[in-house]
């Protein structure tokens, strides 16, 4: 199962070790765009982050917490490894060496740098991430279209697309792929007649689909919601909703890029 950051972070609030055993996080900035990241210096802070913590423990003496350390190191040095190609803006990680804690995530925010040996997790800059980017739902709509973003920590999650069937009147999910039409109104409608019978039928047809995109909201344990759209199809679809939207912004956006929706979403 995949947790929310919210969810991660009630669970690593609950970790706690004792004695030799200990939990590394790291926060680590892999963002390209960075005018100090050009020459791919987080290599550089990630190598030095971790022969610091070893200097330290062989210069103590500890034994048996440089052993759990360097287990530790070793998995995180293949997570990053096997990642590398697909790293976005920044690394976050929570491991001990037994295995109890292990959290690998990239992420497609900046970070600062930051490395812990520790009794507990240190958790943050991963509370900052959430108040700043917080599990969200995007529901564009567009007449009898209406695309659905789910977004976590400013990345596309999933994205769905419903066309409705204006002969049958049933909503048909399209998955990411925008169906082409021979009119507004879809295949077996023409133009001319779309417009009266949309305006006659709009309450109804989103009524249809309300109870599906309230369970999508469920199910991906939105915190927020935000409707975009021309002013009538919002109106009509926010009174149909059982869940609460928490902003409508009046804008046709659902044929641009989903990570443009996102950027002013979050603007």
């Amino acid at each position: 199962m995949s947790f929310t950051i919210s969810e991660t972070i009630a669970w690593l609030r609950n970790v706690h070790k004792d004695g030799a055993d200990k939990v590394f996080t790291m926060y680590l900035n892999t963002d390209r765009s960075d005018k100090e990241q050009q020459g791919g210096e987080w290599k550089i802070h990630f190598k030095n982050g971790m022969r610091n913590f070893e200097k330290y423990l062989k210069q103590d003496s500890n034994k048996e917490e440089l052993a759990n350390f360097q287990k530790v190191k070793k998995k995180v040095t293949n997570f990053i490894k096997e990642h590398e190609q697909s790293f976005q803006k920044g690394v976050i990680v929570f491991a001990s060496a037994d295995d109890d804690v292990w959290f690998a995530k990239c992420v497609q925010m900046r970070l600062k740098d930051e490395f812990y040996w520790q009794e507990t997790p240190e958790i943050h800059q991963l509370v900052e991430l959430r108040e700043r980017y917080p599990k969200i739902g995007v529901i564009l709509v567009q007449q009898n279209q209406v695309k659905v973003i789910d977004s976590e920590t400013n990345r596309i999650k999933d994205t769905k697309v419903f066309e409705l069937d204006v002969d049958t009147e049933d909503w048909k999910v399209q998955g990411t792929r925008r169906v082409h039409t021979t009119g507004a109104g879809g295949p077996n409608m023409q133009k001319d007649n779309f417009a009266s019978r949309f305006a006659a039928n709009q309450q109804r047809w989103y009524k249809k689909i309300a109870p599906r995109l309230d369970k999508l909201a469920k199910d991906y344990q939105w915190e927020r919601i935000y409707l975009i759209g021309e002013a009538d199809s919002t109106k009509e679809l926010e009174k149909s909703m059982n869940k609460q939207i928490d902003a409508v912004l009046q804008k046709n956006m659902l044929d641009h890029e989903e990570t443009k929706v996102l950027e002013e979403v979050l603007a």
